[in-house]
């Protein structure tokens, strides 16, 4: 069956990643905004929709409303919840429609997501497995785009 959408523990994702936002807090919205970035390049290369979870009293101060899209959805947990609880909610609800893939490195919250049916990966497997169909996509586009410049020739080779 193929997964219908990815739920990604934002913190413990960005934790794990150390040279992402190399130099900046884990915390910082620096950091957010790379990982939203190479998540989103990630999700156009795969076609699979990823929601990103954050920790935290809604979206900090200053957070674009446009970062969130129905292909790439980001969301903070509101005052009184975690992003654990709204992942498992979420890994729980879309059983339904289908195979959902929890990234956590929380072993608690993996036995919980498992436990409604989820597949789960810890975030290193996730970012080697992420790194490599991106590594592809670049040589697929790289070959691609050498391919469609030799059909073209200077007007005045013509």
């Amino acid at each position: 069956m193929a997964i219908v959408r990815i739920l990604i523990d934002g913190y413990s994702l960005l934790h794990r990643w150390g040279d992402l936002a190399d130099g900046h807090p884990r915390h910082s919205a620096f950091a957010r905004n790379e990982l939203i970035h190479w998540l989103t390049q990630y999700r156009d290369a795969i076609g699979t929709p990823i929601t990103v979870f954050f920790d935290g009293a809604g979206a900090p101060a200053g957070t674009p409303k446009a970062a969130s899209t129905r292909e790439m959805e980001v969301l903070y947990s509101k005052r009184g919840q975690t992003a654990d609880s709204m992942i498992e909610r979420a890994a729980y609800r879309f059983r339904a429609v289908g195979e959902v893939l929890v990234v956590t490195d929380d072993v608690a919250e993996r036995d919980t997501v498992l436990s409604v049916g989820a597949s789960v990966s810890s975030c290193g497997q996730f970012i080697q497995a992420a790194s490599l169909a991106l590594n592809e996509q670049h040589r697929e586009l790289h070959h691609y785009n050498r391919k469609e410049r030799s059909g073209f020739r200077s007007p005045s080779k013509r």
